[in-house]
């Protein structure tokens, strides 16, 4: 018998690829999303039976307690919120109402209806910066959120992991910085911004190019997800999981290099920045070790397909505000 999975952000970046990956692999998916940015990502899976759309917010908790009423929902992967520093940086009072008021809707309602799984996404923004910058953090490092938005995930994270009364089954993802080709496509994530400001032939303005962070493809946060659906409830009961691949780790001017590779021609400019709150390399051999999980694809594999877009005209023009979060 299949899962019945429910999906918040479901028309997002990350959401809109991972329900695409759901329904290929024989879940039943219901998504709720506020359509902050339409569900044009969803067009390509909603003739499948095997897919549900509800428009509604995570912090409406009579819209949140009637999608529990009307189906029997075995898991929950949380992803809807106001995503990214700068987003929660514009609009504070949305991303802490989102966020915050609105996992924790969110997760009662998913107590009170007896839920068995709950998978948050939280995001390694929540180190911060490293103490040791020869040392990698992992999952036992202490979290030292430089923003809203990591303030958030850790404040979150906390309390879900906190309670282990009940039969809920909680586990918090910190995501990698995600790139790739995506149904809701993205343009103003690293490697997507690079690759298509490079491949359009403009000069590409990098600050803070010595400082680290570790990056991995869109389809591979589909596949962790599944792997968590998946595995054993002692093995992933009340844990955390960095999500990625610990070879992963690259400054922006080793970004900027293997774009070289694609586009010799591409005209950088750097501006060193002494000081950048978000520094860290993350080491992801938990997740590698007690669930078995390894990326797919690599960053040159992503640099490839965004290159394809632009050059090909796949997606006709990338500058458009629809391809930005902020």
């Amino acid at each position: 018998m299949s899962q019945t999975v429910l999906v918040t952000g479901g028309a997002g970046y990350v959401g809109s690829t991972l329900v695409t990956y759901l329904l290929h692999n024989r879940y039943k998916v219901i998504v709720l999303d506020n359509l902050s940015f339409g569900a044009e990502s969803l067009l390509g899976v909603w003739h499948h039976p095997e897919f549900t759309f509800i428009e509604g917010d995570v912090r409406d908790a009579a819209a949140v307690k009637n999608v529990f009423s009307a189906h029997a929902i075995d898991a929950i992967v949380h992803l809807a919120a106001i995503v990214g520093d700068p987003a929660c940086a514009k609009q504070p009072d949305l991303a802490k109402s989102t966020n915050w008021d609105g996992s924790v809707n969110l997760l009662n309602q998913a107590r009170a209806s007896k839920v068995k799984r709950f998978i948050f996404a939280s995001t390694c923004s929540n180190y911060g910066k490293m103490a040791d910058a020869n040392s990698y953090v992992d999952e036992h490092s202490p979290l030292a959120p430089v923003s809203l938005y990591a303030e958030l995930k850790v404040k979150f994270e906390n309390f879900l992991l906190e309670d282990k009364k009940g039969d809920l089954s909680p586990t918090a993802l910190r995501f990698a910085t995600v790139y790739g080709v995506s149904p809701r496509m993205r343009f103003d994530l690293t490697v997507n911004e690079f690759v298509k400001e490079l491949a359009l032939g403009r000069e590409l303005h990098v600050f803070g190019e010595k400082f680290w962070r570790p990056y991995c493809h869109v389809a591979d946060f589909a596949r962790a997800i599944d792997l968590v659906l998946k595995s054993d409830r002692e093995k992933v009961s009340h844990q955390v999981f960095n999500v990625g691949d610990t070879a992963e780790n690259y400054q922006k001017q080793m970004i900027v290099d293997e774009i070289k590779k694609f586009i010799p021609q591409a005209k950088v400019r750097y501006t060193t920045k002494s000081e950048d709150p978000r520094d860290y390399r993350v080491s992801f051999a938990k997740i590698n070790k007690e669930l078995g999980f390894t990326i797919s694809k690599k960053v040159p594999d992503g640099i490839r397909e965004i290159k394809y877009l632009i050059d090909h005209k796949v997606i006709l023009n990338p500058d458009e505000a629809k391809y930005k979060n902020v």
